[in-house]
């Protein structure tokens, strides 16, 4: 589990005045919420939120401190400014240790595959995957090495390799990664506009 903690005050008025006036004192307006949890408004530091975001994924679990209370939650929401990218207002899901959940986790792609490097071109159809497991179990990320994958192969996501105590809801015969191969299609190519050359040789 994470060890990021967010510091947030409660927010004893609601309503667009009291949330712009939360952002012009450098804050962001945010809520918090739960299957056993009420929703309670906070806000929170806006640079401390902000550089922390960066490194936050869709199943990163944090530690928000509400004046001394502890909850371990999902950033479910971010709203942001079109206009300048500012971060408007977070929704945050507490979720309870003793009990399974499912998350869907970010695919970290690594490696040059050989298959490129031969003049194949790569393709990632997938970026995410599904799992169901305890909060304590959740991975953040999932790396898949798709160094070794060759011109012409594809790895599954029935190819990833989890703990044991996370399992697969996703698909297995989803595709993560494939390598096509350029040459093979560029060679065809040719041999076709070679055969339509002949053919206009004949018939001359």
């Amino acid at each position: 589990m994470s060890k990021l903690v967010l510091s947030a005050k409660k927010r004893e008025i609601s309503g667009s005045i009291s949330a712009r006036n939360i952002r012009k004192a450098g804050r962001i307006p945010a809520v918090i919420y739960g299957r056993t949890v009420e929703s309670l408004p906070i806000d929170l530091d806006a640079k401390e939120f902000s550089s922390s975001v960066k490194n936050i994924t869709k199943s990163t679990i944090v530690t928000v401190d509400i004046d001394g209370q502890f909850y371990d939650a999902f950033v479910k929401d971010t709203q942001y400014d079109i206009r300048d990218g500012n971060v408007l207002h977070v929704d945050f899901y507490v979720v309870e240790k003793d009990v399974t959940m499912r998350a869907k986790v970010h695919l970290l792609v690594q490696g040059n595959p050989i298959g490129v490097r031969d003049g194949g071109t790569l393709e990632l159809p997938l970026h995410e995957i599904e799992v169901e497991c305890l909060p304590k179990d959740l991975p953040e990320r999932i790396v898949v090495d798709i160094s070794g994958l060759k011109a012409n192969q594809s790895i599954h996501v029935r190819d990833i390799i989890l703990d044991e105590n996370v399992k697969l809801i996703s698909s297995g015969e989803q595709v993560v990664a494939l390598v096509k191969f350029a040459k093979a299609d560029a060679s065809a190519t040719e041999e076709e506009a070679s055969d339509q050359t002949a053919a206009i040789a004949d018939k001359k």
